[in-house]
């Protein structure tokens, strides 16, 4: 059985911890890792994150997993800000307090303004929640040139 994450571990695995505003700020501390081409995010569930039930809530996994995404889609639009219009999840299992819930996604197509998702928020390896989902591209490229999908 793998043992409960710490902060020394996440840092040991190569997570960083990131300082955000805003809502992401108010739902976090959240994580961030590269690993390969594109990165993971990731949180640390506490009991400040549970349902009634004393389970993460579901809210909490969709916010995950729309941050996580949203990131993943901003990278792979040359770093192009992209919002949300449709996000479908879908809750597999239920996530405990003390679990490090970890956000993996994927760009299945991109055109010049929409960017078409899926991904999913996991502990250790198992899916807790996915999801399929669509951004729209509404800034300029950082680099202030033209950009093109990375995908």
């Amino acid at each position: 059985m793998r043992a409960a994450p710490t902060i020394e571990s996440l840092i040991a695995e190569g997570w960083r911890q990131k300082s955000l505003q805003g809502f992401a700020g108010l739902i976090g501390p959240l994580w961030a890792r590269k690993e390969g081409d594109g990165w993971a995010y990731g949180l640390l569930a506490g009991a400040a994150h549970l349902n009634p039930a004393g389970v993460v809530h579901g809210g909490l996994l969709t916010a995950l997993l729309d941050h996580g995404l949203s990131a993943i889609a901003w990278e792979a639009m040359a770093r192009r800000a992209c919002v949300t219009v449709q996000l479908d999840t879908h809750f597999l299992m239920a996530a405990r307090a003390g679990q490090f819930l970890e956000v993996r996604g994927r760009v299945l197509r991109a055109t010049s303004c929409l960017v078409f998702m899926e991904g999913d928020v996991g502990v250790a390896g198992a899916a807790v929640a996915t999801g399929v989902a669509v951004l729209k591209v509404i800034g300029p490229p950082a680099d202030g040139g033209q950009s093109s999908p990375s995908t």
